[in-house]
């Protein structure tokens, strides 16, 4: 099924990749396997990943020179970003920007293959992949802290909906984790809503039962209570 991916690769000198080391990343990819061909703004210290970085002898097309290549903080030495519509490569929007590509992707499966006819089986096994997507369940931890060179940590969460305790599902931790509160924020979004009811049901039973074993499972369910619409009727349930 056509899908949206971020891909992470291992290119030469000239910047063509070599295929054999060609893969596709979200938020469950380890960290020193992203980024390869990109270019990344980030402070994030010695976590190694892929970017900035080639491999310059063609006898080894996954040895990438890496030194001097992470924790850049601005491209300009790299090449003339003045024709570009922003100078910055944002290791969070990165983040941010693998995390909504996979969800993106799992959610139109769901809602074609629902539509479609597709075996029970096929549709619940769907149902518990976007599920334990949603929940963060497999991510990636970061091993040390990571920071973006943009606005973006700023102007990302101030987007999103709020409890009255300021909580939002788009804050960022980037201590261990991408988001404070692993619920995707695309709970929200209007291809969620869109889902038919016969599957999105099952979805939102699924998540209670995944939050309810997850130590900040309650602070999402508040959240959720006081900023999404239409929660079924057992979300609001008395604590």
């Amino acid at each position: 099924m056509p899908g949206i991916f971020v891909g992470s690769v291992y290119p030469d000198s000239a910047g063509f990749p070599d295929r054999q080391g060609a893969i596709i990343t979200d938020h469950r990819t380890a960290f020193k396997d992203r980024w390869g061909g990109w270019y990344v703004n980030a402070t994030r210290g010695e976590q190694l990943d892929r970017a900035n970085a080639f491999a310059p002898d063609p006898s080894e097309p996954h040895a990438l020179q890496v030194d001097g290549r992470q924790n850049l903080t601005s491209l300009v030495r790299e090449f003339n970003t003045t024709g570009y519509l922003t100078p910055i490569s944002d290791i969070v929007a990165l983040m941010t920007f693998e995390h909504q590509t996979q969800m993106t992707n799992l959610m139109t499966r769901l809602n074609w293959e629902s539509r479609t006819g597709a075996p029970a089986a096929e549709i619940s096994k769907d149902i518990d992949a976007l599920v334990k997507y949603m929940v963060f369940a497999d991510e990636a931890p970061l091993h040390e802290p990571v920071q973006g060179v943009s606005s973006f940590t700023k102007t990302f969460p101030e987007r999103g909906p709020r409890d009255h305790q300021g909580r939002s599902l788009r804050d960022f931790d980037l201590e261990t984790r991408l988001f404070r509160y692993p619920l995707s924020y695309m709970i929200y979004s209007e291809q969620f809503d869109s889902l038919p009811e016969a599957v999105k049901e099952p979805v939102y039973r699924k998540l209670a039962a995944a939050l309810a074993k997850m130590p900040q499972g309650p602070a999402i369910v508040d959240i959720l209570r006081e900023t999404k619409p239409n929660l079924p009727a057992y979300w609001r349930a008395t604590k």
